[in-house]
Order: structure tokens, then C-alpha cells, then sequence
């Protein structure tokens, strides 16, 4: 299907204009959300924070069994498809560092932008509601939890998210802040992000005491030595240009310094751009501790697990997200990125099922350079605010071109004025 533009460029300005009136009551939520974050699949306060933002707008709300979800479905007065706008709201087991008066002193943080995310698809809502009129079909919110490794996407999917409007959604989108100039956007078609897998490795030997280790099987220099070899691994046997990203990111051994263990594990992340290499390394690192545990005269238990696809943004779906990403906030401030980040999303199955696209837009602070700033997931990462209109705005935008429907009129703010 072609698209073509819902209205002209001092229109879309309009939009922006208007969503801009939201500002402050998002970045309101976003902070009240940054305070007090959530972790995983059940996230009571940040579902009723939600709950409480899309009241009074007309919705059909539905909330998830099985992990605190939120669907909300909005019916256009005219006939037309449906598309699905999702957001994550959960956050991470690290401890914030950011200096921030709104910091969170739970242990968890909202390193990842979760609750700008959120904030910025509340917006969309209600700039979508009021154009409720002029909208064509249905446009579906997915507030989505866990994301952060607890597979949120496939427990919604399971639970109907592609139903629930009445007819599947032919387009998808999402947007996730990311290092960069506020207010830019940027994304490419065709692989996005990495598939994510995760590789479990335990050595198995004869524990003892420290002082005699000739006396033992020690499983520790052999699980360090997996961990060095996992690395020279990828670099001679996966093509640089297919690459392929094996981070060992957990050891554990004995508990005490006097000891030497019976076991010793280790847990690494695996990244791929392929099948062809997901089905290469899933083989051959298992493989590969095995014959080092072997030729030390231990063995080892491994498993691996597959948890997230490749994020394949569809190429028709991302033309059109670039063109109405243009438009609405002018070619400097949009770009196609020449190549995929390793990182991994599981909005990848949500793609895998409906043609669309993720899009990036850029968050950092104005006093921080974006290529040094504090990075995704550190705990010392800081998010500019001062932008979730021109996110509400995109998102409104996207869903408004994709039905074919007309110009948004002007919102009530969320505290009905």
C-alpha cells in the first residue's frame, strides 16, 4: 500500500505545536515513573500510573492475567486499518548513579529510557483521542512490561494483542531513546538490532582444599580459560561483516578464598545479525568448553537459550515512518543509519508478525557529548525530557498517515484544562 502524507508541513508544525501543550504533565508522569521504577513482569504502581494517565479518553482499556499490561484501543469515526503503538515501562536491577533530583532509591533504575518511552505514547493517545473524529480505523497502545530479558512482547502476544482490536493491526511502531541530539531521529531498514541468546556453561571437577590443588580437579582455570577462548572464537571463526558479539558476563565459582570448588559456571550474551551465524555459534561454543573442559580431564554441562530474534524493521514500513518523520520535524533532524546496533529488543516479535519499524530517537542531555555521554543501561545515564512532545508527536503522526486519516485537532491537557 501506498502512503501518502495526511496534511501539509505547517500542519504538522501544528502537531507539534499542540502536543508541546502536553509537555508538562509528560514529563510530570516520566519523572513520577523515574522515581519509583519497576522490575520485570508485574509492575502494579507503573500499570495504575497508566491506568490513571489514558482515563477519560474514550479507550477500550484492557489490562494482561498473566503480567500488568495495559492495551488500550481507540475506534476512529471513519472506516480504516489498524495499527499497534507499543512502549515498554520496565526498568533494571541497577542501583541509580545519575544525580538526578527524581533518582530512584529502590535499587532499580529506568536506565533505558522505559519511562520516557511511556510518557511519550501517553501523549500519543490523547492527541490521537482528540482526533478521534478524523481518525480511519483503530489505533491499539501496547504498554508493554519486561522487556528487560523477561520476554513481555511474546507473554502479550500470547495473551491476544494482535486480536484485540477486532481486526490484526497491518503496521507496528515503536520509538526508543538512545544516545544522540534531543529530538533526532534515526533507523534503518531491514536488520536493527541483534538477536540475543544467552549461553550457559558449568564445569564440573573434584573440589578440595586451596593449599592442594594437585590434590583436585579444579573446574576455575579451565572455565577461565572458556571465558579467553570464547573471544579469540569469534574473531577466527565468523565473518567481520556477519558479526557476531559474545560478552561472558558472569563467573561464579567457590564462596569461600580457601576453597576450591567442585563447579564453576559461566553465563554469556550472544548477539547475531543472521540465522546463519546464531545456528554456527549455538553449536560451536558448546562445543568449544567442551573439548577445553576435556582436554583438562573435567567436564562441562551447557545450555543455551534462544530469547530474542533479529529486530527487522519492514523496508516499506520504514520508508514511510522516515517520510513522515521528515516531515513533521525536517530532513536535518532525521537519519537513516548505515548500519545495526548489537543491542536487542524483543518488539522483534511483534515485527516478526507485523510489518513495521522501530525508530530511535536521540536523548541526551544538552550539557553531555551524545559519544561520550553515560550509555544505555549504565547507571550513571541521563535522559533530556524536555522532547517527549516531538515523541508523542511521531508516534501520533505515524499512526495518523498509516490509516489515511486527516489532521489531529487540538488536545485538552491531561488534567482536562
Amino acid at each position: 500500500m501506498t502512503i501518502t502524507p495526511t496534511d501539509s508541513g505547517t500542519a504538522r508544525q501544528d502537531l507539534v505545536d499542540r502536543a508541546r501543550r502536553l509537555l508538562p504533565d509528560l514529563v510530570r508522569l516520566r519523572r513520577d515513573l523515574h522515581a519509583a521504577p519497576e522490575i520485570g513482569l508485574h509492575l502494579p504502581r507503573t500499570q495504575a500510573a497508566v491506568l490513571d494517565a489514558l482515563s477519560g479518553l474514550g479507550l477500550r482499556v484492557l489490562t494482561g492475567t498473566v503480567c500488568s499490561s495495559v492495551v488500550a484501543v481507540l475506534d476512529g469515526a471513519l472506516p480504516g486499518d489498524t495499527v499497534l503503538l507499543r512502549t515498554d515501562m520496565d526498568a533494571l536491577p541497577i542501583v541509580e548513579e545519575s544525580g538526578e533530583d527524581f533518582a530512584a532509591d529502590n535499587g532499580a533504575m529506568h536506565a533505558c529510557g522505559h519511562d520516557l518511552h511511556t510518557a511519550g505514547l501517553v501523549g500519543a493517545a490523547h492527541l490521537l483521542a482528540a482526533a478521534q473524529g478524523q481518525l480511519a480505523g483503530r489505533v491499539v497502545f501496547a504498554f508493554q512490561p519486561g522487556e528487560e530479558g523477561h520476554d513481555g512482547a511474546q507473554v502479550m502476544l500470547d495473551e491476544g494483542l494482535l486480536t484485540v482490536a477486532g481486526t490484526p493491526p497491518v503496521a507496528a511502531y515503536a520509538a526508543h531513546v538512545h544516545n544522540g541530539q534531543p529530538g533526532m531521529v534515526f533507523t534503518r531498514p531491514g536488520a536493527l538490532l541483534a538477536s540475543m541468546s544467552e549461553l550457559h556453561v558449568t564445569v564440573r571437577g573434584r573440589g578440595g582444599h586451596a593449599s592442594a590443588p594437585h590434590r583436585t580437579l579444579d573446574p576455575v582455570p579451565v572455565l577461565a580459560e572458556i571465558t579467553t577462548a570464547l573471544q579469540a572464537y569469534v574473531t577466527r571463526r565468523h565473518d567481520v561483516f556477519d558479526p557476531v558479539v559474545v560478552s561472558v558476563t558472569r563467573l561464579r565459582a567457590a564462596d569461600a578464598g580457601n576453597v576450591i570448588p567442585d563447579t564453576a559456571e559461566l553465563v554469556a550474551t550472544v548477539r547475531t545479525l543472521s540465522t546463519d551465524a546464531l545456528d554456527k555459534v549455538r553449536v560451536e561454543t558448546q562445543d568449544l568448553a567442551g573439548y577445553i573442559a576435556r582436554a583438562h580431564g573435567l567436564a562441562t554441562e551447557t545450555s543455551w537459550t534462544d530469547l530474542y530474534p533479529v529486530t527487522c524493521n519492514d523496508p516499506t514500513e520504514t520508508a514511510t515512518a522516515l517520510r513522515v518523520a521528515r516531515g513533521l520535524l525536517g530532513p536535518a533532524r532525521v537519519h537513516t543509519m548505515p548500519d545495526p546496533l548489537m543491542g536487542s529488543e524483543d518488539f522483534a516479535k511483534v515485527l516478526a508478525r507485523v510489518p513495521g519499524a522501530l525508530l530511535f530517537l536521540g536523548a541526551t542531555p544538552v550539557d553531555l557529548d551524545p559519544a561520550t555521554a553515560p550509555a544505555l543501561h549504565s547507571p550513571r545515564v541521563r535522559f533530556a525530557d524536555d522532547h517527549l512532545h516531538v515523541h508523542a508527536a511521531l508516534l501520533t503522526e505515524l499512526a495518523m498517515a498509516r490509516t489515511g486519516s486527516g489532521v489531529t485537532p487540538q488536545p485538552k491537557r491531561m488534567d482536562g484544562r
